[in-house]
């Protein structure tokens, strides 16, 4: 039996690669007639930074900074999101109707797209990774290595080219 893709995962750190992976989860959620889940994990303030921080504001002030950080970033992703939809979809508007959810949750990047696969049922992880040395990633391991090895869904890893930077992004 064929597997039934009906929720894709997308995982995004915004950077300029970020369309290229896109284009690939919107090409399988075309294909599969599936919804898209963008997801962005925002790495928390170390302590030590949260405790400079707060020598000069209040925790209420701070809580209230990160909670508007977190609705700027939403934003940004949903406003590249769009300008992705707008520049690739004019011979299929309704493409961006696919995109049902934005998340962006703080905490580790890995763990943020792990929790999230499972809180919205995924049926697809779809991310991007960059060419790494074996050394690079036994010393600080990546995100996508993570997910590979923390998940039990799959995942399609898009290999971004190097060099690779979408203009106007």
């Amino acid at each position: 039996m064929l597997p039934d893709i009906r929720t894709i995962l997308y995982a995004t750190g915004l950077g300029p690669a970020a369309p290229y992976v896109y284009r690939y989860a919107m090409s399988l959620a075309n294909r599969y007639d599936a919804g898209i889940i963008a997801v962005h994990g925002m790495e928390p303030l170390s302590p030590f930074a949260q405790s400079l921080v707060e020598l000069h504001v209040s925790h209420e002030q701070t809580e209230e900074l990160h909670r508007q950080a977190q609705e700027q970033v939403k934003e940004r992703l949903r406003e590249r999101i769009q300008r992705l939809c707008t520049m690739d979809s004019a011979e299929n508007p309704g493409e961006c109707d696919r995109i049902r959810e934005i998340i962006v949750m703080e905490g580790q990047p890995a763990q943020v797209v792990l929790e999230a696969a499972t809180r919205i049922d995924a049926d697809l992880i779809v991310m991007g990774s960059h060419r790494h040395t074996v050394i690079g990633e036994a010393m600080l391991g990546t995100t996508t290595h993570k997910v590979l090895h923390g998940t039990d869904k799959p995942v399609l890893v898009v290999r971004i080219p190097d060099g690779y930077r979408e203009e106007g992004f």
